[in-house]
């Protein structure tokens, strides 16, 4: 029997539970229209102003480098236990086990001093910056 048939059919599984528990709950929910049901929800407040308010990127910056971050340490670790066996087989330099995580780590640290520079990792913007920052 060809393997491929089963993980055709799981697919196929996993694709209809979904799509006949969608199609079900269409079918059997109560559908009463009113306009309470069309406002936006705030928590049980009423809800102020327009839904499309702008969003400060600062937040979103600080999380593009957490994760920049949390995976280079997701990277070290593992390549810090393969290569301490590679040092250990003869050949191979400290050199050629070094050099590439040396590349990825200065690779980061110049991404950081950008994002340094740019003010991404400051919270609170102070007159200097707002002068260096226009005067770019």
């Amino acid at each position: 029997m060809n393997p491929w048939i089963a993980i055709g059919a799981l697919a196929l599984v996993s694709v209809l539970i979904p799509a006949g528990m969608i199609g079900v709950s269409a079918l059997i929910r109560p559908s009463v229209p009113e306009q309470g049901k069309r406002a936006t929800y705030e928590s049980g407040e009423v809800p102020t102003g327009d839904a499309r308010l702008q969003f400060n990127t600062q937040y979103y910056m600080v999380a593009l480098l957490f994760l920049v971050f949390d995976i280079e340490t997701v990277l070290i670790f593992p390549w810090t236990v393969i290569y301490r066996d590679a040092l250990a087989m003869e050949g191979v330099g400290l050199v050629e086990v070094l050099a590439p995580m040396l590349v990825f780590i200065g690779i980061l640290v110049v991404g950081l001093a950008w994002a340094w520079r740019k003010g991404v990792v400051q919270w609170m913007r102070t007159p200097a910056h707002e002068r260096r920052t226009t005067h770019e």
